[in-house]
């Protein structure tokens, strides 16, 4: 600690030898920064306040039925951009500040000068906004600040307009672009229909119903047309074996060959279905029903017969009339059998198309799905677009009836008539301690430069070299005369220097205020 203080001290008396050197450069300083601080031009700013109101009374009334966006959002998004390059080219338009514009330099110059003089700053939470602009001229920076203001005003409602209008022309574009989706699919859906309208009539359980009731339809005319082959067949037979013997005949009986073939038909059909099924089975009760029928159209042939003179009997005078009877019997079981043949044929075409349909119901269905899957996705889009359509007129409406906000100018724009800057209340002292700075600099650089050795301990220290002893200067009346007057002298030129910064600085306040 010791020997820090006595460098230190080392250091003062070094500065002090160079004193005047320090003074005098303290004053040229001074002065100059004085001169400087007098001669900067004087700018005036102006400023003005405004209110945005974001609160609506139609807002809480339309909600959920208008859109309504973040308009205090919008606001503040907007006072931090407004101060851009094409605004700014805007605002000087608008300012006549381009008119003493002779080239494309001069201009990039103005922009980069008004856009580092426009201040625009808001209040937390309250939407007041102050706008301001410096310049050397009041009129300018006022009308540069009104002009400002226009153009704020001007964007915030523009802009919203414009935003409005190209959703509005987008939402229409959609819309008529989803018109012609959605009646193509309607066309799509209905062309469909016409083409599958049998087949979408009936579901596959219908499909199923009426496979299985023709089915049984099918499997009953092939019965009948095995019993009515097998009646032809026994009725060819018979006609084949021809009339027996006259005499070794038996009495006479009335031939029914066409009913006895068809008994004998349906019995063997009985015995095949009794192998099957029980005595309860509905085509074995109706076997037996039939068999029974024809039992009883058999008995009154019979006796319609006998009943008649000269009936066709077998065996006695009426041979060739039962053979010519035999014949039209099989002719007609011919065209039975034919008959049955064409309706079994039909039954198994009608049995195949109705299971292909059944086939096909699957597959349509699954189409018809995606149909009415692509119809209602554009059906809801549409509807959707539709609904947002009239949310953004309604927003609209809202917006022409009570505007998106309402601008309230707090202050409007001031003519300033005194400068806000420069500050030459803090400069003037500011330049006055560069002053003393710069002396206290220069008088330590050249004791650096020209050192001196105040004591014998240091000399020592320096050198390496023992210092047998000192001697001392004897001080005189003179001597301590003259450095009383170097003192007073040093100390009124100090004090003459913050004088004078001090009555200058006194009579820059008196002018300003």
């Amino acid at each position: 600690m010791e020997e820090l203080v006595t460098q230190l001290i080392g250091y003062l008396r070094g500065m002090w030898r160079f004193r005047w050197w320090g003074l005098a450069l303290a004053w040229v300083v001074g002065i100059a920064g004085s001169l400087t601080v007098y001669l900067m031009p004087d700018h005036y700013e102006s400023s003005a306040r405004i209110h945005v109101d974001t609160q609506s009374v139609l807002r809480p009334l339309m909600s959920g039925l208008a859109v309504q966006p973040n308009i205090g959002q919008q606001i503040d998004l907007l006072s931090r951009t407004l101060i851009s390059r094409p605004n700014v080219e805007k605002l000087i338009t608008m300012a006549d500040l381009d008119l003493t514009v002779q080239s494309a330099e001069q201009r990039e110059a103005l922009i980069t000068s008004v856009t580092s003089r426009l201040r625009i700053q808001s209040g937390r939470g309250d939407n007041l906004f102050t706008l301001s602009y410096n310049d050397t001229l009041p009129a300018r920076a006022q009308r540069v600040v009104q002009s400002l203001l226009s153009l704020f005003v001007e964007s915030g409602l523009g802009g919203k307009r414009q935003d409005t209008d190209a959703a509005r022309r987008f939402i229409e574009e959609q819309i008529r672009s989803y018109e012609l989706k959605l009646s193509e699919a309607e066309n799509r859906l209905k062309d469909f229909r016409l083409r599958n309208m049998a087949l979408l009539g009936t579901g596959t359980r219908d499909y199923v119903t009426q496979i299985a009731e023709t089915g049984e339809q099918l499997r009953a005319a092939r019965l009948e047309l095995r019993e009515a082959e097998d009646s032809r067949d026994a009725m060819r037979q018979q006609l084949a074996a021809g009339p027996t013997d006259p005499g070794l005949a038996p009495p006479p009986v009335a031939a029914t060959p066409e009913i006895d073939a068809r008994i004998d038909a349906l019995k063997r059909n009985l015995d095949e279905m009794l192998q099957r099924y029980t005595d309860l089975h509905p085509d074995v009760v109706g076997a037996r029903r039939v068999i029974e029928d024809l039992e009883k159209q058999k008995q009154a042939r019979i006796a319609e017969v006998q009943a008649t003179p000269g009936a066709e009997v077998f065996g006695g005078f009426g041979a060739n009339a039962g053979v010519e009877q035999t014949r039209l019997a099989v002719a007609q079981a011919e065209a039975r059998v034919a008959s049955l043949r064409a309706r079994v044929t039909e039954f198994e075409a009608r049995v195949a198309r109705l299971t292909e349909d059944a086939q096909r119901i699957p597959e349509l269905e699954t189409e018809m799905a995606q149909l009415n899957r692509d119809y209602s996705v554009h059906k809801s889009n549409y509807d959707q677009l539709v609904s947002r359509r009239e949310s953004a007129n309604m927003a609209v409406e809202m917006s022409t009836q009570s505007g998106i906000a309402d601008f309230r100018i707090i202050d409007p724009p001031t003519m300033p008539t005194k400068p806000s800057a420069p500050n030459r209340l803090l400069l003037l002292p500011l330049a006055a301690l560069a002053g003393l700075v710069a002396g206290f600099a220069l008088t330590f650089l050249v004791s650096q430069l020209r050192p001196a050795f105040s004591d014998a301990r240091q000399l020592r220290e320096i050198t390496g070299l023992p210092v047998l002893g000192t001697v001392s200067m004897l001080s005189s009346s003179e001597r301590r005369s003259r450095r009383r007057n170097g003192l007073l002298a040093f100390g009124s030129g100090l004090v003459a220097y913050a004088g004078v910064f001090a009555a200058v600085t006194v009579a820059i306040m008196v002018l300003q205020y």
